[in-house]
């Protein structure tokens, strides 16, 4: 797997289009790949004032359509293999993370049945969402060690529906608890809307 990063252009009329519908984006995203469509993880990162296109595949990107349409002019694309990461991987040893994602829960309906899902709001109930998460996919997040840094609705159509999709990003120190489990959650990402930028988990070391 490789993990790649574009600087992408804010003065461009097509990376406005983008920022404001995630539908946009991942279209701009599949571009990078031929062949069968493949599930890539991706997310938009800000860093030193900078914005940012992350990219988690199984491929090398061609980011050539992209940097016509979104990329900064003369920077160069980076990809680098995930393998080196992934080895390092292990039971107890604790990590820097970052996670956008898509935090929601099924609302049973009146009858007690599972019901629709609705985001999670609340910023104390989405750290409950992460710390629940954590359980599942290898990892500890402790309280007081990680939070809530942003959140926001993202509101788009898609083939000519009207899609609101709540996105929140946490920060903070997490342990890892089954190294087999947290390397799935980093090359699988965590949680729903994956298509629309949600789930992709950076890791660097602590300390």
């Amino acid at each position: 797997m490789y993990l790649s990063r574009v600087e992408i252009d804010t003065k461009k009329t097509k990376t406005l289009q983008a920022l404001s519908s995630p539908e946009i984006l991942h279209g701009i995203v599949e571009s990078c790949f031929s062949g069968d469509k493949q599930r890539n993880l991706w997310r938009i990162d800000t860093l030193n004032g900078r914005l940012y296109l992350l990219l988690l595949s199984r491929e090398i990107p061609d980011f050539t359509t992209l940097m016509q349409q979104i990329g900064v002019p003369g920077t160069q694309c980076e990809s680098r293999s995930y393998e080196p990461l992934l080895n390092r991987i292990e039971a107890g040893s604790i990590w820097r993370f970052r996670l956008t994602a898509n935090p929601v829960m099924s609302v049973p309906d009146s009858q007690g049945k599972r019901g629709k899902l609705r985001a999670i709001t609340p910023a104390a109930s989405q750290r409950e969402w992460m710390i629940r998460q954590g359980k599942q996919h290898g990892f500890l997040v402790a309280p007081g060690q990680f939070d809530v840094v942003r959140s926001e609705w993202l509101k788009f159509r898609n083939k000519g529906r009207n899609l609101s999709i709540f996105c929140s990003t946490f920060e903070g120190i997490l342990t890892v608890t089954d190294a087999d489990q947290f390397r799935e959650a980093l090359t699988d990402g965590i949680g729903r809307a994956k298509s629309y930028g949600m789930g992709l988990i950076t890791v660097m070391s602590h300390g």
